[in-house]
């Protein structure tokens, strides 16, 4: 018998990909806030030239565990539905979770990132992509808030963060529309721009998210060959 291990790998590898998402051809809600970039080549479709690896395929795994345990919790409350889906011509969300006037986004961290963000001086600035996918499936589904919700991993220790559909979410949820759109409707590829993962370091912000990103080595090649003149 193979490992123990390479059988778990394989069986999550075969399941992933025989799950793996077509792209619809829309932008999606979970994209947002992330790099214009990536969010285009998505809805075009184009193949990834860095998939998971082992490892990811675990995490994400684990991920999908505690978020079915809790959103398992939850729906026992009145008038919940899980994952409710909306779209129009260019855009595509699915909220984990709606309870009345409230959307619910289930997110799940491992203990260090977790507890990193509790000391977070700014949530709001830290975390706006996915606030941004929360609030624009409430927008979508007519919905007026919200709730972020953050799953500790090791401990399934829980912090809920709420949001407001206000003028100033509005503006920023207008301004990644349009932006989309104007790449999509001109067929322009957008510069290479990370946004999402925010790490500061001293004085210092960098965005983590090129190194989690599929399209990374076609990225990085379109940038060399900019840079040569080519």
């Amino acid at each position: 018998m193979d490992s123990i291990q390479s059988l778990v790998d394989n069986f999550l590898r075969e399941k992933r990909e025989s799950k793996e998402h077509k792209s619809s051809g829309k932008f999606i809600a979970s994209n947002l806030g992330k790099c214009y970039r990536a969010q285009f080549w998505y809805r075009k479709g184009e193949p990834i030239t860095n998939p998971p690896d082992e490892r990811s395929y675990r995490v994400f795994a684990v991920g999908d565990i505690f978020h079915q345990f809790v959103q398992d919790i939850i729906t026992k409350q009145p008038n919940a539905q899980i994952e409710v889906s909306a779209s129009n011509e260019d855009f595509a969300c699915r909220a984990d979770m709606v309870i009345d006037d409230e959307v619910f986004e289930l997110k799940s961290q491992h203990s260090r990132a977790f507890w990193y963000m509790t000391k977070s001086e700014n949530v709001a600035e830290d975390k706006e992509p996915n606030i941004l996918q929360g609030l624009f499936c409430a927008k979508m589904l007519g919905k007026k808030k919200a709730r972020i919700v953050f799953i500790s991993k090791d401990d399934l220790c829980i912090q809920e963060y709420g949001f407001t559909l206000n003028e100033e979410w509005n503006k920023k949820l207008d301004k990644e529309i349009k932006t989309l759109r104007d790449y999509w409707k001109k067929d322009e590829l957008p510069p290479a721009c990370p946004r999402a993962y925010k790490k500061k370091k001293g004085d210092k912000i960098e965005y983590a998210e090129c190194g989690y990103c599929g399209y990374k080595t076609k990225c990085d090649e379109i940038e060399k060959l900019k840079k040569e003149g080519k």
